[in-house]
């Protein structure tokens, strides 16, 4: 089939559909996308609640519980400990299907029945940490999110194979890491982006298989560095005695300084390792996999993002996880050895031919069903024959063509479309849809998206940011019994023990930024999952791809008007040699 264009039913704007997505839909036997693969990931992750947290009691035991769902929110959460257990039946909420009503419209209200669970994340698997959500793995981990296989972890998303870190966006394989995006096998990185296999380094950027650097750029294999300038040892450490221990002040002096410096060397156009043939961001040991954003090990994939560890192929539409699966589309937080998941909302643990599904552990041959753990052939929780279970799911499927749901701005669903953001249980404002997709509250509504007004200061602050001890030799225990006012919004937070030990350890003062702000600073430094057609900035004699400017072309998260110099990867390389 060839490419076309279409008209987005949500911005109506054009975009193309190609080839091989046409091959993917005959695949999967489903119809075209009507919405561009932007709108479709910002519907997606308007399901995505990965930080927003609240206090509830467990609808089954009564509980205090840690939830992503508000307390004021129609819906029914149960404790991990009570979600994962059996002293409930998700049969027991089974309805018939009702043909003259929308499909979505009873999925919603069958949403509302069934108990939900109160975090994303494997229960059994972790220890000590509570205050975490879509996680696995973990021991003695707070406020981490999207992160597997780690301990002693505090603020951080996609921290994965980690210990002892605190603070740090896209961080794999580290330790004694502090402040840190997109890093790769550090040892006590800090300040720093971008880098791998490094260790005692600080404010650096770009930098591979370095040791002991300060504020440097594009270095390989060098040590005792400062800004780029060669020291020995014995000079480079008198000269870091200078400058540590760190203080409040000193901090933003050399952030600013490095992050100076960094714009006089060349960016590669995208950060990625051991691919071919890729186009995104954030990509690392994949092959055939376009349009992606934040993907490790995925082949023959598209439209992609928030990809984990696992090597999974044909994946098209997919936001979180993905972990060792394949053909899976247009679907939310599926992953864990699954297969033909489509428009559907955390499904895992080897799942497969899931249509609409949402919280389903295990199982296969399901539609609109919630809360079914291994189950076979059921339709909105009620159990059928394999063979009333295909009559059923073609009618339906046929209904929902006849029949469709239309949202209140008009917007069309019929078979083949996620679930509607103006049904998701949480606001704009709670999801990663506005972390990477800003918007304000009217121009939300006016979208047909929610809002949700959070309490957003909890916490009566007990200590004045000015009032705060300004090294970290001075800050005594009961530093934990207060509550800090935040320098820039006036909110209140806490420090816990192991986030104080962790700062006497690497000599670093309290922070008086409130995490919050703190994780959208680090958001600033890594690159939106948006792509620009530029060409390469290199116009260097001597680099063997090109005799003048170098004229290769590419597709780009830098956009036109950043300030960064884009080469394409040939060039960079050999800047680099």
């Amino acid at each position: 089939m060839s490419q076309e264009n279409r008209t987005c039913q949500n911005c109506k704007r054009e975009f193309t559909i190609e080839p091989e997505d046409f091959q993917f839909y005959e695949k999967m036997k489903v119809p075209a996308p009507t919405w561009c693969p932007e709108c479709r990931l910002i519907r997606r992750l308007s399901w995505r609640n990965e930080r927003s947290l609240y206090k509830r009691k467990c609808g089954l035991t009564g509980e205090n519980i840690i939830s992503v769902f508000a307390p004021e929110k129609p819906y029914i959460v149960y404790g991990g400990k009570a979600w994962w257990s059996d002293s409930w039946d998700p049969f027991d909420y089974g309805t018939e299907y009702d043909p003259a009503v929308p499909f979505i419209k009873q999925f919603d209200a069958l949403l509302k029945r069934v108990p939900l669970m109160n975090l994303f994340g494997y229960y059994t698997t972790l220890v000590n940490s509570d205050f975490t959500s879509m996680v696995s793995y973990l021991k003695n981990c707070y406020m981490v999110t999207y992160s597997d296989h780690g301990e002693n972890l505090i603020y951080g998303s996609f921290v994965n194979r980690s210990t002892d870190c605190v603070d740090n966006l896209i961080l794999i394989d580290s330790e004694l890491c502090y402040e840190c995006v997109n890093c790769l096998k550090c040892y006590r990185a800090l300040f720093s982006h971008d880098c791998e296999s490094c260790n005692d380094i600080y404010f650096s950027k770009n930098c591979v298989g370095c040791s002991d650097c300060f504020g440097c750029a594009n270095l390989r294999n060098q040590k005792y560095q400062i800004f780029n300038i060669q020291y020995l040892k014995e000079e480079y450490d008198k000269k870091l005695a200078g400058i540590l221990p760190l203080t409040r002040e000193s901090i933003d002096k050399y952030r600013k300084e490095a992050e100076r410096h960094w714009l006089k060397y060349p960016q590669q156009y995208y950060h990625g390792t051991h691919n071919s043939n890729v186009s995104g961001e954030y990509i690392g040991y994949s092959k055939n996999t376009k349009h992606s954003f934040l993907v490790i090990n995925t082949e023959d994939s598209k439209y992609c993002a928030y990809i984990g560890e696992g090597n999974s192929r044909e994946l098209f539409d997919l936001t979180s996880y993905g972990t060792t699966s394949e053909l899976l589309y247009e679907s939310l937080q599926a992953g864990d050895k699954c297969s033909r998941i489509l428009f559907s909302w955390w499904v895992s643990s080897s799942a497969r031919n899931i249509e609409y599904g949402v919280m389903i552990p295990g199982g296969h041959d399901l539609f609109g069903c919630i809360g079914l753990r291994k189950a076979e052939y059921c339709i909105l929780n009620k159990q059928y024959t394999k063979d009333e279970y295909e009559t059923l799911r073609a009618k339906i499927i046929s209904d929902m063509d006849k029949n469709p749901y239309i949202d209140k701005l008009g917007r069309v669903y019929r078979y083949g479309e996620f679930f509607p953001s103006e049904l998701s249980p949480f606001g704009y404002n709670e999801t990663t849809a506005e972390e990477l997709f800003p918007l304000e509250k009217n121009k939300a509504l006016e979208n047909g998206l929610n809002w949700y007004e959070k309490e957003t200061n909890a916490y009566k602050y007990t200590l004045r940011a000015e009032n705060v001890f300004k090294t970290i030799d001075e800050t005594p225990d009961s530093i934990l019994d207060e509550v800090i006012e935040c320098k820039e919004t006036k909110r209140g937070f806490k420090i816990i023990k192991g986030e104080l030990d962790f700062y006497r350890k690497l000599k670093l003062p309290i922070p008086i930024i409130h995490p919050d702000v703190r994780h959208a600073n680090r958001v600033k430094y890594r690159n939106p999952f948006k792509l620009w057609s530029r060409v390469c900035m290199c116009d260097k004699i001597g680099h063997n791809n090109h005799g003048g400017k170098c004229q290769v072309q590419f597709e780009t998260s830098y956009a036109p008007d950043r300030p960064e110099i884009v080469y394409c990867e040939k060039c960079y390389q050999q800047e680099l040699a």
